[in-house]
């Protein structure tokens, strides 16, 4: 009997010696395990901070995509961190890192789309080839760019909607731009009987457009016969104005050619209106 007790005596102090190393052993690896995340969050914060500042200062990088990189390197430096605590523990991290790339695989299997969209967000943020207040055309959608986001480009349209627009369907198709250069085209047509001479109905037309402040000087108006027939002879107008002036000027210049012709217009009407 006694030789029992001596046993349970010597198992207790045996566990309790072993307990009080696993304790001091943890213990140090636990306060390790804070310290090493509170590093590791004051530097994501540091290197975000100091990424994000220096993002800003390249140019043609939009805010929106300097704010995406930024916290793409927190982030990462923060699941460093954390995979770091815990192979401090004894788990085994590479089995870790394996199952969130199969967890990031099938993700990003499931979000095919959303990630097509954020990867065409960032292609138009780097590219450009709309900036805020521009005003486009695509074969499916046209207004003028109020945001351009990760996942969504947001449009108002030429009567006044609201319009949002996936970021692949922007990608994936040719864009007109109609607010990008500073001066536009414009051709003009005009019919005139073949009694009339040409030369004369081209000085007067080619006048018209001259008188005209607002159209450009350079490159000069010009005026050519673009048909010929035995009854008629079909003239037309080109000449540049300013972008932001463009659909105001060309309307003008409709009106007060058809007055001095007497005549109706033709020409071929703008697919959209610039933005202003």
């Amino acid at each position: 009997m006694e030789q029992q007790v001596n046993e349970a005596v010597v198992a207790t102090r045996a566990a309790l010696t072993q307990a009080s190393a696993m304790a001091v052993q943890y213990s140090f690896s636990i306060l390790g395990a804070v310290v090493l995340l509170l590093l590791g969050w004051f530097l994501s914060r540091i290197l975000h901070g100091w990424a994000l500042n220096g993002l800003k200062h390249v140019r043609g990088i939009d805010t929106t995509l300097a704010h995406f990189f930024a916290n793409a390197l927190r982030y990462a430096i923060l699941i460093l961190v954390f995979v770091t605590v815990l192979g401090q523990f004894g788990v085994q991290t590479a089995s870790i890192i394996a199952a969130l790339g199969a967890a990031g695989l099938a993700i990003g299997l499931a979000l095919q789309g959303t990630l097509q969209n954020i990867a065409a967000g960032i292609m138009l943020l780097v590219l450009r080839p709309f900036r805020v207040g521009e005003y486009i055309q695509t074969k499916d959608v046209s207004g003028t760019i109020i945001e351009v986001g990760l996942f969504a480009t947001e449009m108002k349209t030429s009567d006044g909607l609201y319009l949002l627009a996936p970021n692949s369907t922007l990608w994936n198709t040719p864009v007109t731009n109609f607010s990008r250069e500073r001066i536009r085209k414009h051709d003009l047509e005009v019919t005139v009987p073949g009694d009339r001479n040409i030369d004369d109905e081209m000085a007067r037309l080619l006048a018209i457009a001259q008188e005209d402040p607002m159209i450009e000087s350079v490159p000069a108006p010009q005026v050519f016969v673009d048909s010929l027939s035995d009854s008629a002879a079909t003239l037309k107008l080109r000449y540049w104005v300013s972008t932001p002036q463009w659909f105001k000027i060309t309307r003008d210049m409709n009106r007060r050619v058809r007055i001095a012709f007497g005549q109706k217009v033709a020409g071929p009407e703008p697919d959209a209106a610039p933005a202003g």
